[in-house]
């Protein structure tokens, strides 16, 4: 039976067997029977490498260890909220720390970001995520969109609706000046706007 631990562009924790093509964590987020009990345990939202090294993982959601997440690809963790892992993704994390000095007036350091992703992506008052308003034509490929209620990725020309698996229907963009509900927090919008080519897949193949 499949865990409950595949993370959706909404941030919500699903069971579904795909594995998709990026791991991370928010901390321990489930109990010692291995139930989801809360959305996040810290503010340290990280999207990491699935393998690294030479490191064997352990068992899947040990009591008191943190919650091994796993997304489609990099856009959906971005969606969700998470940022490179300065440990596995070394490399994105010194580029992706370098676009965000540049984006907020030199700032740096890992609680600073996410102090400022926190505020981002959740809502203070009701803990639940958080979206904004923009123009469709000012978004970058690899961003989140609601259509129809649901995920779509803005990538090309088009959206794309997002599943667990990967990317299926396939829509025109809206018209650059018709405003459009956005679910990847502001910077990260911001980040991929900068062009953001990390080491892990952007997108999942099935995008393209």
């Amino acid at each position: 039976m499949p865990r409950q631990n595949r993370v959706t562009p909404l941030s919500d924790l699903v069971a579904d067997p795909a594995r998709g093509c990026v791991y991370g964590n928010r901390g321990c987020l489930h109990d010692a029977e291995g139930n989801i009990v809360r959305r996040y345990a810290v503010r340290r939202w990280i999207a990491c490498r699935l393998a690294f090294k030479d490191w064997q993982r352990g068992e899947l959601m040990r009591p008191g260890k943190f919650t091994e997440l796993f997304f489609l690809d990099e856009a959906t963790a971005f969606a969700a909220g998470h940022r490179p892992c300065a440990l596995c993704r070394r490399e994105d994390y010194d580029a992706f720390g370098a676009i965000w000095a540049e984006l907020h007036g030199g700032e740096t350091g890992a609680d600073t970001i996410d102090l400022r992703l926190h505020s981002e992506r959740l809502s203070p008052a009701t803990r639940t995520q958080r979206h904004h308003g923009a123009p469709a034509g000012t978004l970058p490929d690899g961003a989140f969109v609601l259509h129809d209620g649901e995920p779509w990725l803005a990538y090309g020309t088009g959206l794309r609706r997002w599943t667990p698996a990967g990317y299926t229907d396939r829509v025109p963009r809206p018209p650059a000046e018709e405003p459009v509900v956005v679910i990847t927090p502001p910077s990260l919008v911001a980040v991929l706007r900068a062009g953001w080519e990390p080491v892990i897949p952007l997108v999942h193949p099935s995008a393209t």
